[in-house]
């Protein structure tokens, strides 16, 4: 299997001059996709595709009728509202439309003049989810956030004992997730304190982030017929920036038997820009397990996934106070960490997802669950960066923080640089905490 073709040359460069900037997001390696429209205009939504500071605007593209072939029903396709007609396609008119698009973006393209008109500044621009999303499942890939939490809810037993052998997840709820910048309103819900007889009706006053990636399937499964983990890449798009934003205090109360439900479905942040499984490529790793686990269940092992089923996307959290804003401070970064330190990969997750014949839809997005590294200062959420409260951290002006108060903004960061490869990114993923409704 070719995973590097030409469009990953880091030696290619762009006539739009701000994709060849050093450290830009979004050079002509990458081109990721989004949902978009042009601000305070009565414009439609549409797909576009990034590329420097500007985007790419499909449907005026389309128009123009530039591609053949697979790369012309694919665009066709991403001209749409929303992405999901083109996300089940499938790869072979993914990368035609990629190459297509890479070749008319080069320098000395003769394409220029029919793409140029059709260009957007992303200055002008905002975004809509980038596909009509079904279904939202969260997982619980990162072992190391796993076994942190487990230690401040079940000192004495973190780990469950089938956290090495399954992919654990759970069905969360779609209508709620939204597209950065998102602002949403303080959940209330039960909180019951240990020494209190009853709980009460309250806001949370531990609201707290996850940092994770949401993976955008693809072509779907016909119900009862299982995706084989060596097939299971077939059925992803690509990759966005994820915060699955979580209050702590409702969940402790509400979370046995079944897991969250409050805690989890007021709100969940996406990043506006699907990067592509093509675009990855460069900056993947080999599946590592450390040698005294059990290893993976013959339906989650193989050898592409073991040779280069991980990713190394870099990320990074960024906390912003309402005064840190009025004084004119960036965000502050309290954590960075590495999604290749994931305990189970992407393809994983669709293998088991699908193992018991449950049919996946083009659109449905699956959360990777809390991406925390095995160093304190790579922790994902800030229930573990400050040790469940005890420790809080310090933000720039004199501020402390140990969990969200109002007007508190996070934002959430992704990148991949490799040797050979050039630098892309995933934009940002902004979201706002508002008061609670009275």
């Amino acid at each position: 299997m070719t995973l590097i073709n030409e469009t990953h040359d880091p030696a290619l460069r762009s006539w739009v001059d701000s994709a060849n900037r050093p450290g830009h997001d979004f050079p002509i390696q990458n081109l990721p996709f989004a949902s978009f429209r042009r601000r305070d205009r009565d414009d439609a939504w549409r797909g576009g595709v990034a590329i420097g500071d500007a985007i790419v605007d499909l449907a005026a593209l389309a128009r123009a009728h530039p591609f053949e072939g697979l790369a012309a029903e694919a665009l066709a396709a991403a001209a749409q509202p929303r992405l999901n007609a083109l996300m089940a396609l499938g790869p072979a008119h993914w990368s035609a439309l990629r190459l297509a698009l890479s070749r008319a973006l080069r320098e000395g393209s003769a394409a220029r003049g029919t793409v140029e008109p059709c260009l957007v500044p992303q200055a002008e621009a905002e975004y809509g989810l980038p596909a009509t999303i079904g279904d939202y499942t969260d997982f619980y890939t990162s072992i190391h956030h796993a076994t942190n939490i487990g230690r401040l809810f079940r000192p004495d037993n973190p780990l469950l004992p089938n956290y090495p052998w399954v992919p654990i997840g759970y069905h969360g709820r779609s209508s709620s997730i939204g597209v950065s910048p998102q602002a949403f309103h303080r959940p209330r819900g039960q909180i019951k304190a240990p020494d209190a007889p009853a709980p009460v009706l309250a806001p949370s006053r531990r609201l707290d982030i996850e940092l994770e990636l949401g993976v955008f399937v693809g072509p779907g499964n016909a119900l009862g017929e299982p995706i084989p983990i060596g097939q299971a890449e077939q059925h992803v798009f690509g990759i966005v920036l994820l915060n699955d934003w979580s209050a702590r205090d409702i969940q402790a109360w509400e979370y046995q038997p079944l897991g969250p439900f409050l805690a989890k479905n007021f709100a969940t942040t996406i990043s506006p820009w699907v990067v592509t499984l093509e675009a990855l490529a460069p900056y993947r790793v080999p599946f590592e397990r450390p040698a005294q686990d059990p290893q993976p269940l013959p339906y989650l092992d193989d050898p592409g996934n073991r040779a280069h089923g991980a990713f190394d996307i870099r990320l990074s959290i960024g906390w912003q106070t309402a005064r840190m804003r009025e004084q004119g401070l960036a965000d502050h970064e309290v954590a960075q960490t590495s999604y290749r330190h994931a305990y189970w990969t992407v393809a994983q997750m669709v293998a088991h997802h699908t193992v018991n014949g449950c049919n996946l839809q083009p659109g449905d997005l699956l959360g990777t669950g809390t991406l925390s590294g095995p160093e304190a200062q790579q922790a994902a959420a800030f229930i573990e960066l400050t040790q469940g409260g005890k420790r809080p951290l310090e933000l720039p002006g004199g501020e402390q923080r140990t969990f969200l108060e109002d007007g508190d903004t996070v934002v959430l960061r992704g990148w991949c640089e490799a040797p050979g490869a050039a630098r892309i990114g995933f934009g940002a993923c902004w979201g706002t905490v508002l008061p609670v409704r009275t």
